[in-house]
C-alpha cells in the first residue's frame, strides 16, 4: 500500500514541483517594459524602456539603443529585452519624433536624410532622451553607454565626433562616412562591428574612417565579419532585401559574433 501511495502521488508532487519551478523562474526574471516620453522643443518623442524588475540593483547601468532608419519598431524592441535580461536599464530612442515608423525605403530616406545633413538633431535627441532617464529611479544614467543599428549606428558616430560623453559605444553596420573628427572631440570609446561584404560602405569610407580615428587618437576597436551584408544582425534583413531589392541578408554567425563582442565591451566599460 505504501509503495501504491507513492506511485500514485508522484505524479501530482511533479506537476506541483514544475509549477513551483516555474513561476520561481518567471519571478526571477519579470521584464518590465514601458514608453518613456521626453520632448525637443514642441516634438514628443516616445521612447521605449526594458529592464529586469527582479535585479537586486537599485539602479542599473543605462545601454541607450539607436534604431535603423526604419525607426523605433519591433526589431530594437527585441534588442532591448535582451539587454535587459542581461541587467541593463535599455532604452530604444525615438529619433524621429512621435513614434514614427517608415513603411518602406522611400519614407525611410525622408526620414533620415535630414540626420545627416544634420547629425546635431541626433546629438540632441540623445541628450534629450539622457536628460528624461536621470529622472528614472531605476536608471543609472551617469554609468551609461549606446549602441546602434544601421542608421541609428552612423548617428551615434557622428554624435560621439561632435563630443558626446558616455562610457562607451558599440555601432552594427553603421555607414562610417561624415565629416571628421577633430582632435580632442572624442571622449567616448568605440566598438565598430562591420560587415566585411557591406556594399553601403565603401573600402575608402573604411580607410578614411580608421585613418581619422588614429589621427586624433581616438579609443576604438574595428571589428570587420567576414561574408556579413548590411543589416547582417536583422533575421528580417534577407526578407527585406528581397522586398526592397537591397543588398541585405541576416547572418546568424555575424550576429552571434558581434552580440559576443559587444557583451564583453559593455561588461569592461560599465562595471563601474
Amino acid at each position: 500500500m505504501r509503495n501504491l501511495s507513492y506511485k500514485l502521488l508522484l505524479p501530482l508532487f511533479l506537476v506541483v514541483f514544475n509549477s513551483i519551478f516555474c513561476a520561481a523562474t518567471f519571478a526571477q526574471n519579470k521584464i518590465i517594459q514601458k514608453q518613456l516620453t521626453y520632448k525637443i522643443g514642441e516634438t514628443t518623442y516616445q521612447g521605449y524602456a526594458a529592464y529586469d524588475s527582479s535585479s537586486q540593483a537599485i539602479k542599473r547601468p543605462v545601454v541607450l539603443i539607436l534604431p535603423e532608419w526604419w525607426g523605433a519598431g519591433e526589431y530594437v524592441k527585441m534588442r532591448a529585452m535582451m539587454l535587459a535580461k542581461l541587467g541593463y536599464y535599455a532604452f530604444a530612442l525615438d529619433l524621429y519624433g512621435n513614434g514614427k515608423i517608415a513603411a518602406d525605403v522611400n519614407e525611410a530616406k525622408a526620414l533620415s536624410t535630414p540626420f545627416y545633413q544634420n547629425p546635431k538633431l541626433a546629438y540632441d535627441n540623445i541628450n534629450a532622451a539622457m536628460a528624461m532617464l536621470a529622472k528614472q529611479s531605476q536608471a543609472d544614467f551617469r554609468n551609461t553607454a549606446a549602441i546602434g543599428y544601421c542608421f541609428g549606428g552612423s548617428m551615434l558616430i557622428q554624435a560621439v565626433k561632435m563630443g558626446l560623453v558616455l562610457k562607451g559605444m558599440v555601432s552594427f553596420h553603421a555607414g562610417l562616412a561624415g565629416a571628421p573628427a577633430e582632435a580632442g572631440m572624442i571622449k567616448t570609446p568605440m566598438l565598430i562591428c562591420h560587415g566585411g561584404a557591406d556594399l553601403f560602405v565603401s573600402a575608402e569610407d573604411v580607410a578614411a574612417f580608421r585613418k581619422n580615428m588614429d589621427d586624433v587618437s581616438a579609443e576604438y576597436q574595428f571589428i570587420s565579419y567576414p561574408n556579413a551584408t548590411h543589416a547582417f544582425t536583422n533575421p528580417q534583413a534577407t526578407a527585406i532585401g528581397k522586398k526592397f531589392n537591397l543588398h541585405i541578408a541576416y547572418n546568424p554567425e555575424a550576429d552571434k559574433s558581434s552580440w559576443i563582442d559587444m557583451m564583453k565591451y559593455l561588461a569592461a566599460w560599465l562595471k563601474n
